[in-house]
């Protein structure tokens, strides 16, 4: 699906502490940007709806056509492609095509899953009660799927062995359900997207089902962020910098006012359950985007050395030819004041 910038601009924006002054508005002609999401349009999307259609990428010079995605890996291979010029995506397969293909993979210039949200989830009832029995089972995960892509670091962090353990391939509105009916033992998904989705089934997450969160099993990885191509990079930074900008004042908005960013995506996508986008979206700001680290360096940024593990995590698991260094995956030079970047008190 897709949605575009042609609109003229919608007004003021709401106050809060991420604003950061929005720019004069452009007499050239704007910079077409093609911009792909990790999934279907849900809650914790609602600031890149609300940037656009508050009139923030336009004022930045900019005409984002937003698509929805199908995996946050393969958001990162989507860019890489020259099809879309900036997604939403996971940082783990920018080290990896940083590695693999220097010089041609995207970069992250804005990190908003600061704490990795994924998870292995089997059935309470199900004979899945620790990851080893995970071996000579099946787990399901979407194409494109960034919590199956780390599973094998997970797995060797854990003792055990990727080899014996399936993966099946799952249509993304199938996930949860075929977990519940059984067809599969495990999932590999994010835990926002599955807690929300099994209470739409009318099924409790706490206690219907187990939860094996990476981040408690010795994965300390960072996640999804907002990454350009290299094209995008070298030759327009101005149009990067305002994209950053117009992104980080809509988080904030959407932040210190949940329901403006619910009926935003509402209106962009009519079949969205405004109570469980809600509950996805607070659940994701205060699970993966609240943490000591975006209460010191503000959201958006990272811990060099942190990221400098996670990269050493990658190289390891997958056996990379070469190691890249920090800028080869994340570059801040775009980044708001820290000051403008410091999430609001969730209610």
């Amino acid at each position: 699906m897709r949605h575009s910038t042609r609109r003229g601009l919608l007004g003021a924006s709401l106050a809060s502490p991420m604003v950061l002054g929005a720019g004069s508005l452009h007499a050239q002609p704007l910079t077409p940007i093609r911009f792909i999401l990790d999934w279907k349009a849900q809650g914790p999307h609602a600031w890149y709806y609300l940037a656009q259609s508050r009139g923030y990428f336009r004022e930045a010079g900019l005409d984002v056509t937003i698509d929805q995605g199908e995996g946050s890996a393969a958001a990162v291979t989507r860019v890489m492609s020259g099809a879309y010029d900036v997604g939403f995506g996971d940082i783990n397969a920018v080290i990896q095509n940083a590695a693999q293909r220097p010089g041609e993979q995207p970069v992250v210039v804005y990190l908003v899953y600061n704490r990795a949200p994924y998870a292995i989830i089997s059935r309470a009832d199900g004979p899945v009660r620790a990851l080893k029995d995970l071996e000579g089972r099946q787990v399901g995960a979407p194409a494109g799927s960034a919590t199956a892509r780390m599973f094998p670091a997970l797995a060797a962090r854990n003792g055990v062995d990727p080899s014996k353990v399936g993966m099946a391939a799952i249509a993304p509105n199938l996930v949860e359900q075929m977990l519940v009916q059984g067809q599969v033992d495990a999932i590999a998904q994010f835990s926002g997207t599955s807690y929300m989705n099994f209470i739409g089934m009318g099924r409790d997450p706490e206690r219907d089902f187990r939860w094996f969160f990476y981040s408690d099993m010795g994965l300390d990885q960072y996640s999804n962020g907002v990454l350009v191509s290299q094209a995008l990079l070298r030759s327009k930074p101005e149009a990067v910098r305002g994209l950053v900008t117009a992104i980080n004042r809509a988080i904030g908005e959407v932040a210190a006012s949940p329901d403006a960013g619910i009926a935003e995506l509402k209106r962009v996508e009519p079949l969205t359950e405004p109570g469980i986008e809600r509950q996805r979206l607070l659940y994701m700001l205060r699970a993966q985007m609240t943490t000591p680290e975006t209460a010191a360096l503000g959201l958006g940024d990272l811990d060099d050395k942190r990221l400098e593990g996670a990269i050493g995590t990658v190289v390891q698991t997958y056996s990379l030819p070469r190691t890249p260094g920090v800028r080869e995956v994340f570059v801040r030079d775009f980044l708001p004041p820290r000051e403008a970047r410091i999430l609001p008190a969730l209610g």
